[in-house]
């Protein structure tokens, strides 16, 4: 609990260029073209992971969130198995997909609940009893799974018996068996003796604790209902709140030492992973030009129109976003539901612009290590729905939830 509160406490400087020359925020030209980061909050985290080639980003969201709820309640610092997650996901979703006679849906993606419906209802397994790959690579990859997997269930879902037969689950787990490694029904941890059901209660963690929520308008703010995303295959119940209130949540979680699972779109021009950062600029329009500039943006071809609209190697103004335009985005599915990380700290920027500092599951081999810089309108824009531990909601909204 000290070392969260020394993160809290004492800011750091990261010095992050997109361009060569700048060194410090005192360099007055290196201000006006790079980035640097001060960070307000960075909370203790477990290590960076890779996803690789596969399509399971919720899996490795909700699991660096629980090793770090662990660590943040006294226990062990943990590495659990984002595949044993994965493989329970896909079983329960076949099961569902066949009841439905194949119509709902069946893919690699997940949402922020699936991690605690797993360990709710089938445990947990540490990385090393269940590393999830056994089928040849060093990584995941997942092209070749998904495709035979999808291809299997819809073959039994089109019953070509007229009755489904009695073998199709085993032939379904004989498939992740092959994949991802048979489940096994014990293993043994520093020295202790588990299956997953009793690992997961061994931890000091309870799912009942945690909360999804989200910020829409298209239905009653203060209500639950099930956020209208194909992944969210569980048809699983977010609570819905005005937008000032819904980032309020996740600035209070962060200063009281709580990480935020974070699902969003990363699809934006503005969303630059290699350099670490994300954003909603306002972007040139053909009003902002004059003269000779027109002159060579009217002959861009549109890619490049678009490329240069939304350029950037330093803060810029941004977009004001409101509830209506957020809405709006996601009733025109610009908004999409593309990927889950974990939001963990606050920084600014040498202008003073707010951004929350987020752990990605896209290795390390980036600017900051994994890490990345995500502004305040490019998360009110762009967020779909998030997942906190129900402690670090501030005191009127919980009580407005009948979560106290």
């Amino acid at each position: 609990m000290k070392d969260i509160k020394k993160a809290i406490i004492l800011p750091t400087i990261v010095a992050a260029s997109l361009c060569a020359q700048a060194q410090t925020p005192a360099d007055s030209a290196a201000t006006d073209t790079c980035f640097v980061f001060t960070e307000v909050i960075s909370l203790p985290s477990t290590s960076v992971k890779d996803q690789n080639k596969s399509g399971t980003c919720w899996s490795f969201a909700g699991t660096s969130f629980f090793e770090n709820e662990i660590r943040r309640a006294g226990g062990d610092s943990l590495d659990i198995s984002e595949m044993y997650t994965v493989r329970r996901c896909f079983e329960d979703k076949a099961e569902r997909y066949i009841r439905m006679n194949g119509a709902t849906n069946f893919a690699a993606g997940g949402s922020i609940l699936d991690v605690p419906y797993v360990w709710e209802r089938y445990g947990a397994l540490p990385e090393q009893a269940y590393p999830g790959i056994a089928y040849g690579e060093d990584k995941h990859v997942h092209a070749e799974l998904d495709a035979v997997l999808t291809a299997y269930v819809k073959a039994v879902a089109s019953n070509p018996n007229k009755r489904i037969s009695t073998a199709w689950r085993d032939g379904l787990n004989g498939i992740l068996d092959a994949y991802l490694g048979k489940v096994p029904e014990t293993f043994t941890y520093n020295g202790r003796t588990y299956t997953p059901e009793s690992f997961a209660a061994a931890q000091p963690l309870k799912t009942s604790d945690f909360v999804a929520l989200t910020s829409f308008t298209h239905h009653p703010q203060y209500s639950q209902f099930p956020l209208e995303v194909a992944d969210n295959w569980l048809w699983g119940q977010y609570w819905n709140l005005p937008l000032d209130e819904f980032k309020a949540v996740v600035d209070n979680s962060l200063a009281k030492g709580y990480t935020v699972v974070w699902a969003a779109d990363v699809s934006e021009p503005g969303f630059r992973w290699t350099d670490g950062v994300a954003l909603m600029p306002k972007g040139k329009q053909d009003s902002d030009l004059e003269g000779t500039e027109l002159a060579r943006w009217v002959k861009l071809s549109d890619k490049d129109r678009e490329n240069e609209r939304y350029s950037f190697s330093g803060p810029v103004e941004e977009i004001e976003v409101t509830p209506e335009s957020r809405q709006q985005m996601f009733d025109r599915q610009e908004t999409t539901d593309d990927h889950g990380m974990e939001i963990v700290g606050v920084a600014t920027d040498q202008k003073g612009n707010r951004y929350y500092k987020v752990k990605n599951s896209w290795d390390t081999n980036q600017k900051y290590d994994g890490y990345f810089y995500v502004s305040e309108p490019y998360f009110l824009a762009k967020t779909l729905s998030i997942l906190v531990n129900r402690k670090a909601l501030p005191e009127n909204t919980a009580r407005k939830l009948n979560l106290r």
